[in-house]
């Protein structure tokens, strides 16, 4: 148990709900940070505050005296202006706060998008090539913020780049947001059967963010034992292998439509997460379990 005081951005979120709620597990004081109000999750130690985060004055009144920020907001679907704008030039508003508040430790939630996953690139780790320019605006942004980030001196940063995030909820990209698409749109159900699916669930995402934000993975002077102190540690969280005839293949499934398996190159290498399994974090959720709780969750709005 801790008695550490933690800050949350997009508390009300799929992974900051999680991030929360495994937090207040470990005995943490939690700054649930929401838009509105009433909206912050429900736990012990769980302490709502309304605002936005990317004003000034409410992210130093927020971060004051508090042991850890984890951020976790990112604007997807929406255009690369705005991500960057809530994405980027938000989180450095709070992470500069906290940085002028003394706050010891930054947890960022960025992803495994932010690498180069080429067909031919092989298995990706933390000194893998970052995608150029031309990427699509998601990975180029989270890679800016990442860059931002690492940047900012002051306190130690860890960067969490997990890959596709599974996990139940209303705002799941992978369990709810991309099916519905699947469903609505044949060209969706396309995919290279042997393309690999890089994943995690949240669950195990939210494990490693509230362990390194309470100190239970505690600061190393080497990367492969635990965050740099004072610097900025990006560490890979993906779960076991898997393909696109694994993930497509049970949303369709699901759904009672058929996937089309087309031909063609595709990247067939892993995300490694050996840093983070050196930390001492492994993953709990199997491959089955998460994608039968995928299946479960849309047969239960098909029946709806």
């Amino acid at each position: 148990m801790t008695s550490s005081t933690v800050v949350v951005t997009g508390a009300n979120g799929l992974v900051g709900s999680h991030v929360v709620a495994a937090l207040a597990e470990r005995g943490a004081t939690v700054r649930a940070v929401v838009r509105r109000v009433g909206t912050a999750p429900s736990a012990p130690g769980v302490e709502e505050h309304v605002g936005d985060f990317a004003d000034p004055a409410f992210a130093d009144s927020v971060v004051a005296n508090a042991d850890a920020l984890v951020t976790t907001v990112h604007p997807l679907g929406s255009g690369r202006d705005d991500q960057r704008r809530v994405g980027l030039d938000g989180t450095l508003v709070i992470a500069e706060a906290a940085v002028a508040a003394a706050v010891p430790l930054l947890v960022h939630v960025s992803t495994a998008a932010v690498y180069d996953r080429s067909p031919g690139t092989g298995d990706v780790t933390e000194n893998s090539d970052l995608v150029a320019d031309d990427g699509n605006d998601y990975a180029v942004v989270k890679r800016d913020v990442d860059a931002a980030l690492g940047r900012l001196a002051g306190t130690t940063r860890v960067l969490l780049r997990p890959p596709a995030i599974l996990g139940a909820g209303d705002s799941s990209v992978w369990n709810t947001v991309q099916p519905a698409v699947i469903a609505e749109d044949e060209s969706r159900r396309h995919a290279i059967a042997d393309q690999s699916f890089a994943w995690v669930h949240v669950d195990d995402l939210a494990a490693i963010a509230a362990d390194v934000a309470t100190g239970a993975i505690a600061t190393a002077n080497d990367a492969s034992a635990g965050p740099v102190e004072h610097g900025c540690t990006a560490v890979n969280v993906a779960a076991g292998p898997a393909t696109q005839r694994d993930y497509l293949g049970a949303v369709t499934s699901a759904l009672g439509v058929e996937p089309t398996w087309d031909d063609g190159d595709a990247w067939t290498g892993r995300i490694s997460a050996d840093r983070a399994r050196g930390w001492g974090w492994t993953p709990q959720v199997s491959l089955e379990d998460a994608l039968a709780e995928l299946e479960a969750g849309l047969n239960q709005t098909s029946a709806g």
